[in-house]
């Protein structure tokens, strides 16, 4: 991974004069990237988009541990998107992942920790491709063929601090309440703030005509539909 990383650099440097552009998320595997590319001894940045709704211990990790990065806060919140766009983010309607974590990098080569393990949909990506959307970006993902064992094995190797709700059992940290997600009571239960403003603004945008929200008999029935995924 630290080989692959140094022979794109040139490619990266080519691109932009900070090198690479390395995306964090705060997980396990961003954790891991983080570490590479130091190793590495590359020349690169570091950035993290706020989302609005990622768990406080991940958004507390980062400033922590990772001093070096940037975070970067949304031109619009979430709450604002859905009351403008008149509808919920949904598993098959996920607006928010591209206008709140996909955003930045233009014209940089991006590194991020995506890997083939960590979903079958993710299986048919490439260690170096370009971004669908902006032609100007192109993704390197070093440990793309690394197993989840891999990835814990290297942490602990290394003494690498992560999040610490790794270690009361949560084995993703997403969004709170992401659409894709299915842990919703504990999630609820966890951080209620974050499931309240989820509630206010998915009531707030009742009957409006996007999205056919309208057919809801109830500010109610379009939360708990929501909820039931």
């Amino acid at each position: 991974a630290i080989q692959r990383i140094q022979e794109f650099e040139q490619a990266a440097l080519a691109r932009h004069p900070d090198g690479y552009y390395v995306s964090i998320s705060g997980g396990k595997d961003s954790q891991v990237v983080y570490d590479l590319v130091k190793r590495a001894k590359v020349k690169a940045d570091f950035h993290y988009n706020h989302t609005c709704c990622d768990p406080p211990e991940l958004v507390q990790h980062i400033k922590q541990n990772m001093p070096d990065v940037q975070r970067h806060l949304p031109a619009e919140s979430l709450w604002a998107m859905i009351k403008r766009k008149g509808m919920p983010p949904r598993r098959n309607a996920r607006f928010c992942c591209e206008l709140l974590k996909e955003t930045g990098g233009s014209g940089r080569l991006i590194v991020t920790g995506v890997s083939w393990a960590e979903s079958p949909r993710r299986g048919s990506r490439k260690m170096s491709e370009a971004c669908y959307r902006d032609k100007t970006k192109h993704y390197l993902h070093p440990i793309i063929d690394w197993w989840t064992g891999d990835v814990w094995a290297y942490i602990r190797t290394h003494k690498l601090s992560y999040c610490s709700l790794y270690d009361e059992g949560w084995d993703r940290l997403g969004c709170i309440l992401c659409p894709m997600t299915r842990k919703v009571e504990e999630q609820m239960e966890r951080w209620p703030k974050i499931a309240a403003l989820w509630e206010r603004t998915i009531k707030s945008v009742w009957k409006t005509d996007k999205g056919k929200v309208h057919k809801f008999t109830s500010a109610d029935a379009l939360w708990r539909w929501w909820l039931a995924r």
